[in-house]
């Protein structure tokens, strides 16, 4: 057990994003979703009690045994059913075609073959289903770019892997070719980790 990785990040992730401004975009992001839902790095299972009632049912994946060992508390109470696996996005074991929907809350900045994940994303994604998303990435500022780059090697150590500096809709619109992006910088967040990237991307049908 990496007792960094698997007790202490899991531990500043519920303490860090469980309030204002991360909830307030949870409850956007997943507003509308229905149907068959996956979720790529569920975390500690922060984003659980803002899925709406139309969802019927929820899997949902990470590979941090520390933040699974939250997630469960959550998942016990929740009223939606949930499938609990503990892998990483790259692999998925899910067939072809198999969801409405897919989320990811602030999860691709830290997977390592984040290309391999989306095309994960869209293989088991239905015909006519959405990838909803909020991420943070690469600021369109080239002086945070700057800052960003010299950062991230330190900030893949502290944050599990998490790099500030990547260009999260280039890298979704290779999967994607109808995407709805919103860039904004989140409020109270230091502009070099607050840039983001919000949208939804659907499969072609």
């Amino acid at each position: 057990m990496n007792f960094y990785s698997d007790v202490i990040f899991p531990w500043g992730i519920e303490w860090m994003m469980s309030g204002s401004p991360f909830s307030d975009y949870r409850k956007e992001v997943l507003k509308d979703i229905s149907g068959e839902v996956l979720e790529i790095g569920f975390g500690t299972g922060l984003n659980l009690a803002y899925y709406p009632e139309t969802v019927t049912k929820l899997t949902v994946i990470d590979p941090n045994q520390g933040m699974n060992r939250y997630a469960k508390k959550r998942i016990k109470s929740s009223v939606i059913p949930v499938e609990n696996k503990v892998l990483g996005g790259e692999n998925l074991p899910m067939k072809d075609n198999s969801f409405d929907a897919v989320v990811s809350t602030w999860t691709l900045c830290s997977i390592p073959q984040i290309e391999q994940a989306l095309s994960e994303i869209h293989r088991v994604l239905k015909p006519g289903g959405s990838f909803y998303f909020i991420e943070h990435g690469l600021s369109d500022e080239p002086n945070i770019q700057r800052w960003q780059n010299r950062l991230t090697p330190l900030q893949k150590i502290i944050a599990d892997g998490c790099h500030l500096n990547r260009h999260m809709k280039q890298l979704i619109q290779t999967q994607f070719n109808q995407v709805q992006i919103e860039e904004f910088y989140a409020s109270n967040i230091p502009k070099i980790a607050g840039y983001m990237y919000q949208g939804i991307a659907i499969k072609k049908i």
